[in-house]
């Protein structure tokens, strides 16, 4: 379906296709010096010491559990409403999803008072989300990390570059992952990032991330290195160049592609002032975000009746979508449910609303009107 607003807008133009042609006429396209261009740049934006490019953020979260030694039989904490990678990655390492309850529909990131309820000898760490890009209360669960000697892992997917109380979102946990799908604020079509600020962290994702060996291939090319031993049973999670040289373009756009976010978002809380029945989550707001996706919740709804409103915004041309359906009810997860009735609330009633830096006010204005006139019918 051809959609007169679509969800999302990709922000790439002839530069993200220059610098792709660059690396093949460079003839090394594998992983190499735009990728460690790469990392140098996003580590310098963030403040950290050490980013590493990876092939994607799920292998991201799982290198993370892996570095913080999570095991077979360890329970890691972790939210329900968020993509399944963040969940899956903990039973990659055979370890046990503990789902927490998110705060309230206005703030829908992960509860501090459910993770300090749902920790037992077998917690070994916790996994936050940082939704839509807004910032999960990290002052408390840092202190109940510290409290139960737990690890923090931040997924912090929906927010590059996002603030909390000064600190970018990512660097504040042990270890932060990032993702550079192709609906991302940065694309890279696949990628992913881990940040941190461990040295040992960081030498060991290295490792893990291209087979367990002392080198990699552009080294030896360049005969920096004639030989390698193979240390450790790693994996074949490295970005390629290209990749990585069309997230260096990505990087440049960013600053400017954030701010034009921000202001959409001011346009969409003006435009829905007055609108029954609507609540808007983090509204009040006033930490910078990367404004990833614009979610609504519909007030005192089903799931039919949330449905039914998004086949009349189709009809009328505007593309939704609804992020996310809750992970603990999956049927791959059927052994680990547990009651969550505010995240069910919020998959139950949630639209995600178009958001990217390219929509105008008039466009903004029309999904309001098209929406309070569905509402009131």
């Amino acid at each position: 379906m051809n959609y007169k607003i679509p969800l999302f807008d990709l922000n790439f133009d002839s530069k993200e296709g220059q610098a792709a042609q660059e690396v093949i006429e460079s003839r090394w396209i594998s992983t190499g010096p735009k990728t460690a261009a790469f990392e140098t740049k996003f580590a310098s934006m963030l403040g950290v010491k050490h980013a590493i490019a990876l092939s994607n953020c799920t292998v991201a979260l799982h290198l993370a559990l892996k570095l913080l030694d999570v095991k077979a039989g360890d329970e890691v904490i972790c939210p329900s409403l968020t993509f399944v990678a963040t969940c899956n990655s903990i039973r990659y390492v055979d370890a046990i999803p503990v789902f927490a309850d998110v705060e309230s529909l206005e703030r829908p990131v992960i509860s501090p008072t459910d993770i300090r309820a749902k920790i037992t000898p077998k917690t070994k760490a916790i996994i936050v989300m940082h939704y839509a890009g807004f910032a999960c209360n990290m002052d408390e669960i840092m202190k109940i990390a510290t409290e139960f000697n737990l690890k923090v892992i931040e997924d912090a997917c929906h927010a590059p570059f996002s603030e909390y109380k000064g600190k970018k979102l990512g660097t504040i946990g042990d270890v932060g992952c990032y993702s550079f799908f192709s609906n991302k604020n940065i694309s890279t079509g696949e990628g992913g990032m881990l940040i941190t600020n461990n040295d040992a962290f960081a030498a060991r994702t290295k490792l893990l991330r291209s087979h367990g060996m002392t080198s990699m291939s552009y080294e030896r090319a360049k005969g920096h290195s004639t030989s390698y031993d193979v240390i450790e049973l790693g994996y074949n999670y490295r970005m390629d160049d290209i990749h990585s040289a069309i997230g260096l373009v990505q990087l440049d756009k960013i600053e400017a592609d954030l701010n034009k976010r921000a202001e959409v978002r001011k346009s969409y809380i003006k435009e829905f002032k007055g609108i029954k029945g609507i609540i808007i989550p983090f509204e009040d707001n006033q930490e910078f975000t990367s404004n990833y996706i614009f979610p609504i919740v519909l007030e005192n709804v089903d799931a039919d009746t949330r449905d039914e409103v998004r086949n009349k915004l189709a009809e009328a041309g505007i593309q939704t979508s609804m992020h996310y359906p809750a992970v603990h009810r999956f049927l791959i997860y059927e052994e680990f449910y547990t009651e969550l009735p505010v995240t069910n609330m919020m998959v139950n009633s949630m639209i995600t609303l178009p958001m990217y830096a390219k929509l105008t006010i008039s466009e903004i204005a029309f999904i309001a009107s098209t929406l309070k006139i569905i509402l009131n019918k």
